[in-house]
């Protein structure tokens, strides 16, 4: 069982879309989630603090800044803008797939937690996310 979930972006940031798998999820197996894209990335995390997503941003903004710092000069694959290498190197660093345990119908995620798609770019995405339901036997 499979399906496709499509996020849209409006630039960085992490995307909750929690709910949208929690209606598909059914049984119980591995969920596994992968993104169709080499320049976002998956994450579970915390839910209730909109500060530890703001705190996440800043802090990869700070570590893989856009292609106009100084800093990021070496980059040579800047024709797709100023945040596309960035954005790669990000994807690079956190992953792109996630397994999640489903009992009875619900993912075990615990009370804090989200699924998120990172979005690593400025412009806004239509983001492709795969979920695939392999049922215990």
């Amino acid at each position: 069982m499979h399906t496709l979930f499509s996020i849209p972006t409006r630039g960085p940031g992490l995307y909750e879309f929690t709910r949208d798998v929690e209606g598909w999820v059914q049984g119980t197996g591995v969920l596994t989630l992968f993104v169709q894209h080499t320049s976002c990335s998956l994450l579970i995390q915390e839910n209730a603090d909109p500060e530890v997503q703001t705190d996440l941003q800043n802090f990869f903004a700070r570590l893989v800044p856009p292609t106009t710092d100084p800093s990021m000069a070496y980059l040579t694959h800047t024709y797709e803008g100023p945040d596309d290498m960035p954005a790669h190197i990000k994807a690079a660093m956190m992953p792109v797939s996630l397994s999640i345990p489903v009992i009875d119908g619900r993912m075990t995620l615990g009370t804090w937690q989200g699924v998120y798609l990172f979005e690593h770019r400025s412009a806004p995405h239509l983001r492709r996310v795969v979920g695939m339901m392999t049922r215990a036997e």
